[in-house]
């Protein structure tokens, strides 16, 4: 530039990292074209806002964050205005106007004016002790606080959420984090990650509640707690709200620039007065906002470029990628992890090493990768996505990085091969190569029970099975027949009964445990294996483990069965198949009052009401449920019903009350989830009216006492009884039916009707167990009942009462575009 022409006069408003790489760039381009202006709200020169977290922890100080000190502003002649908050712009005047009235003329402008944080309107939310995290200022509150120590509650399990939290849990603090989704930073995580960052901030002495509402922040002249939805209160001298941030876009608005969520911005980052230009956080190009640096650092090339009066260089968005700054937290994410039509994924587990790794890719190309515990390997990933490579030709190996991207399929059975004997195959039970090769040929072994049996390999937490099938393999050769364990689905090698034995030797108590722990090939399961892994969990784990809604089919997830109009039948429970003038009238008014055309008796001696509109169905439940009649799950994978005769009280040839004993076990089995459906029968007499011996359980009432039958079937599959035993009184029939039914619970595999499970296991193992071992049949009975105190509530009630009410609610046609 020659020193006639005279420099051009450049404002900022707003000094963070966006305009300050901005300021680096332009001044390496044309040093000497602008004076420089700048109004920072903050009395402090530019520091690196990034690493607030290791500054709130301790690791860092603020000197040691600064980006650019007192003497750069000194050097390229920068005006700093500390401390003064701009309050006008004069676009007529081209004149920036500060609260103190200091005054700025421009021949360029740009708004940097960042974002605010956004604070939850709650009562108690502007007591003393509620704070933010956005500035220095945010952090050296927070450390004043801390060093009282007491509990904090970070409301917000995002990024920013979970730093603060780990920094003030290493200022002494003990913290909660509330978090209204069901899982941690599930914008940036899937389900698999989000449950592996929060096992790791349980063991880091984080206490963390996920689909947690904060209802109240307590206190009166400062912060004593917080008060959840649910009636929780979580005692805290201080809250933190990490729960968003919008665009401060406000002087931009008032100065009648275009402003929808953030000021709308060009590819060339100028706003609708072209000698505005906006930059970082509080700009919005093509709707979307950013809140992460990468981006913020390309906006500000492309505004230096344009102030240098270069058209080589415009924005066109970003692709971003996430890394937790926790220390020892390794997570990395990128790009769109969701599951979509036509999307594939490919999922490596670890889970001795505690390392999950996701690509989802789409048209042989990665549009999202996911990764925890190992993230070595994350920005060649996001290279990858960035540059939209094809990866169709090292898509084998492209799951271990670039180290193997491209070479050979790796051969499993050649690795196993290559191990030397004394390898340690079962960490838990340090069982080497060598011990099982060894005793798959002396004692003649041939399956991974066998193994499991003579070596106690996988015999503890099971995720050497695999290992120890592919020593089988190689040893036995062909006489190894892998296919004799039949996986629950594509999502994983293991069986049923692997699955189940791991849920209980390990404790594992979620669906994402379970997945971690058995490496699961997929992220979240399929529509397979997550009913079976939502069974079997809530069977383990009675008043433990929350039942999944969504992981059950359509029909348990509305409680009424589907129809093939689209409608719905509900079917009321019937005690027994008795009932009164008063529920017959109930239901009589239900089927007027919402015109249901059918009304039927089912097999069940129940009354099935078929053609209920779905979005009627809260309001039919919630009358029937006034005329003290609840759900007959006559949809369930559980009990269905108790069918009967009349017995002693009318019938000629009735030996006991069979009436009787039908309503007592309806009302003692009722809400027990099971495998698959169960159907019950008791008949007062050997003529049998109430069909029970073609029952899953049935009780045939004999002079002597009480004829138990079990493993029957009148479906797809018929099938006559087999004989249980006889029992003197009804109480043994209770018990005896209670074992066998908690029973069939805990070994069947999911969707196995009671006689294919009895086929499995056999006959007389059965009777063996319940007749013979009286220790066995009491614990079976009292696992049964313990499980009932959490299962005998009525799903429609909590439904009628507007649980996710959104389901049952009619979508608005869709509106019809007209043609011009």
């Amino acid at each position: 530039m020659s020193q006639s022409t005279p420099k051009k006069r450049l404002v900022i408003i707003g000094n963070g990292m966006a305009p300050g790489r901005m300021l680096d760039h332009l001044f390496g381009e044309e040093p000497d074209a602008f004076d420089v202006t700048i109004f920072n709200a903050e009395p402090r020169v530019n520091y690196d806002r990034i690493m607030l977290s290791p500054v709130l922890s301790g690791e860092k100080r603020y000197e040691d964050i600064i980006i650019h000190n007192d003497d750069w502003y000194t050097d390229h002649g920068i005006t700093l205005h500390r401390g003064k908050r701009v309050e006008k712009i004069d676009r007529a005047a081209k004149r920036v106007t500060a609260l103190d009235g200091t005054t700025a003329d421009y021949d360029a402008l740009v708004i940097a004016t960042g974002s605010s944080p956004f604070i939850i309107p709650v009562p108690g939310h502007d007591l003393p002790g509620v704070l933010t995290y956005r500035d220095l200022d945010d952090v050296e509150q927070m450390l004043k606080i801390a060093e009282g120590g007491g509990h904090a509650v970070v409301i917000g399990g995002g990024l920013l959420g979970l730093e603060a939290a780990a920094g003030l849990k290493m200022q002494g603090m003990e913290v909660t984090v509330v978090h209204l989704a069901p899982t941690l930073m599930e914008r940036q995580l899937d389900e698999a990650a989000g449950h592996l960052l929060k096992q790791e901030l349980l063991r880091r002495g984080i206490n963390v509640m996920t689909g947690a509402n904060t209802k109240e922040i307590l206190g009166t002249e400062e912060v004593g707690g917080v008060r959840l939805e649910d009636g929780t209160v979580i005692p805290a001298r201080m809250v933190c709200m990490a729960v968003g941030i919008r665009p401060s876009a406000g002087l931009a608005k008032e100065a009648g620039l275009d402003v929808e969520r953030g000021i709308v911005v060009d590819d060339n980052m100028r706003t609708s007065d072209p000698s505005i230009f906006a930059l970082g956080e509080c700009a919005q190009h093509r709707g979307q906002c950013y809140g992460l640096v990468a981006p913020l650092y390309e906006m500000a090339k492309v505004v230096a470029a344009q102030l240098c009066r270069r058209c080589d260089q415009s924005y066109g968005g970003s692709v971003t990628a996430t890394k937790l700054k926790v220390t020892g937290v390794d997570l990395y994410s990128a790009g769109d992890f969701a599951e979509g039509e036509g999307r594939e994924e490919i999922v490596f587990r670890d889970a001795a090493k505690g390392v999950y790794k996701r690509l989802v890719l789409e048209d042989n190309r990665i549009v999202g990768a996911v990764m925890y515990g190992d993230t070595g390997d994350g920005p060649w990933f996001f290279q990858q996505l960035k540059d939209k490579a094809d990866i169709s030709d090292m898509r084998d190996t492209l799951i271990f990085g670039p180290a193997f991207a491209g070479g050979a399929a790796l051969d499993p059975m050649a690795a196993v091969a290559a191990l030397p004997d004394e390898m340690e195959i079962c960490g838990c039970n340090g069982v080497c190569k060598g011990q099982i090769t060894g005793a798959i040929v002396k004692k003649g072994l041939s399956s991974v029970d066998d193994v499991r049996a003579h070596t106690k390999a996988s015999a503890s937490c099971g995720t050497c099975t695999g290992l120890v099938e592919q020593l089988l393999a190689m040893t036995l050769g062909d006489a190894f027949d892998a296919s004799a364990v039949k996986p629950v689905c594509g999502c994983t090698d293991f069986g049923h009964d692997e699955v189940r034995r791991v849920i209980v030797a390990q404790e594992l108590k979620s669906m994402q445990a379970v997945m971690q722990a058995l490496e699961w090939k997929t992220s979240c399961g399929c529509a397979k294996c997550r009913p079976a892994l939502n069974y079997y969990l809530l069977c383990a784990w009675p008043g433990e483990y929350v039942d999944d809604g969504q992981s059950r089919f359509i029909n348990e997830r509305v409680h009424a069965n589907i129809q093939k109009d689209g409608t719905y039948s509900v079917v009321p429970r019937m005690w027994g198949g008795m009932t009164t003038a008063a529920e017959l009238r109930a239901i009589a008014d239900v089927v007027d009052k919402y015109q249901i055309p059918t009304v039927k008796c089912t097999g069940g001696s129940r009354i099935d009401m078929l053609g209920v509109k779905k979005e009627d169905l809260p309001s039919v439940w919630a009358d029937l449920n006034a005329a003290g009649l609840v759900s007959g799950h006559a949809y369930a994978k559980g009990l269905r019903t108790v069918k009967s005769c009349v017995g002693t009280d009318w019938c000629r040839f009735g030996t006991q009350d069979s009436t009787g004993l039908a309503v007592k076990l309806e009302k003692f089995l009722w809400g027990s989830w099971t495998p698959h459906k169960v159907k019950l029968g008791v008949s007062g007499c050997p003529r049998n009216c109430a069909e029970a011996t073609c029952k899953d359980i049935g009780v045939v009432c004999v002079d002597s006492g009480y004829e138990i039958h079990f493993a029957g079937a009148a479906g797809m599959h018929v099938k006559g009884t087999e004989v249980l035993c006889t029992v003197g009184t009804e109480e043994e029939a209770i018990e005896y039916i209670g074992a066998l039914m908690q029973m069939y619970r805990e070994q069947a595999w999911y969707l196995d009707r009671l006689y294919k499970w009895a086929d499995k296991v056999g006959l007389d193992y059965i009777r063996d167990t319940l007749m013979n071992d009286g220790d066995a049949r009491r614990g079976y009975f009292d696992r049964f009942v313990y499980s009932q105190q959490f299962m005998q509530t009525d799903p429609w009630a909590e439904r009628a009462a507007g649980k996710d009410a959104h389901e049952f609610t009619a979508l608005e046609p869709a509106l019809r575009l007209e043609v011009v």
